[in-house]
């Protein structure tokens, strides 16, 4: 079978894009909000601060959770989420470089 198309980016590349597109719908968005708001929460905390069915938010926290923006240790029956900091400090740092490149940049492209 071919290569996927992955295969032809770095693994920065890839994993940067897999931690955008787990950021790439505003109920995550929400749900990290939410988190550093209140530092830790279990999982029923978080179905009662968004206008979403139970079911609907353990799926984004999950996809949440597969990226590695967020971390859950269990608690009894529930489960208990952090942010996982590491990695929301790596996006920073993308966009970070990507910005001071573009300050660097002295072409007036647009």
């Amino acid at each position: 079978m071919g290569a996927t198309k992955t295969d032809h980016f770095t693994n920065k590349q890839n994993s940067i894009a897999m931690l955008a597109k787990a950021l790439g719908h505003p109920a995550r968005i929400a749900i990290l909000e939410y988190l550093i708001k209140v530092d830790t929460c279990i999982c029923g905390d978080i179905v009662n601060e968004l206008p979403l069915a139970q079911p609907t938010v353990s799926q984004h926290l999950k996809e949440l959770k597969n990226a590695g923006l967020i971390k859950g240790d269990i608690e009894g029956n529930s489960i208990c989420y952090c942010i996982e900091e590491k990695v929301l400090d790596k996006i920073g740092e993308y966009f970070k470089t990507l910005s001071s490149k573009l300050a660097i940049k002295n072409s007036k492209c647009c």
